[in-house]
Formats: structure tokens, sequence, C-alpha cells
């Protein structure tokens, strides 16, 4: 979501709230692993994959408080996997796929469906 020739730092403006993010040249393969490596993380990504459009953080439901679930999404946010700004009142979140799949290709496509994978084996469910 955020072109090759962002900024050293982007940030999405919208109402005068500003979130920070890593322009695509700042994403670290270690920060990204690291956010991924989180079960509740990982849920949020594999729902915003399957989705057709940015999903609102209350679409989420998470057995987590509402301060952990603010921790999760920023951690996502600052490792570079999605992108975030307000549209009225609502936090949107998207997938930086196209980010992401330029910097390592087939990596979220690769975790996504070994996430899939494991689900299947041991019978859980997102």
């Amino acid at each position: 979501m955020t072109p090759a020739s962002a900024p050293a730092t982007s940030a999405t403006e919208v109402g005068g709230r500003v979130l920070d993010h890593p322009a695509r040249d700042e994403i670290r393969i270690e920060a990204v692993l690291h956010a991924l490596s989180d079960p509740m993380r990982l849920r949020i990504v594999r729902e915003l994959a399957a989705a057709e459009s940015e999903l609102t953080c209350s679409r989420f439901d998470l057995p987590v408080s509402k301060s952990t679930s603010t921790h999760h999404f920023r951690v996502l946010r600052d490792s570079g996997i999605i992108q975030q700004c307000y549209r009225g009142t609502a936090k949107m979140n998207g997938l930086r796929r196209e980010d992401l799949e330029a910097l390592f290709p087939g990596l979220l496509d690769r975790v996504l469906d070994a996430a899939n994978r494991q689900d299947q084996r041991t019978g859980e469910d997102r």
C-alpha cells in the first residue's frame, strides 16, 4: 500500500490524525518475522488476508483486552505488515501485501499457507 518512493518515514493523515509507518525500504525481515510469531497477530494478518478490503479494528473478535489488541495492531504497523489510516472515527487496517511481496517474495503467502496447514493438522480453527 505504501509506494516504493515513499519518504523515509511515511505517515497517513486524515482529519489531523497521523499514524507513522515504515517506508518500504525500512521494513526488516526480523521485525516481520517477530510480528508474525505471535498467535494473535498472525490471526489478525490471516483475517486481513481473507478480507476483500480493509477492516476496522472493531471487526476483529480477539480474546484479549482492548489495550492488548491495540498493542498487537501497533506491532503489525511498526513492522510494516499492515497499513492503518483513520476514516472518520474508524481506524482502517489493510495488509501491505505489495510492499512485503516486493521485499520478501512469497513470504506472506507461505506463512499463511503454513498456518492453514497447521490448523488442519491440529484440528484448530482460527
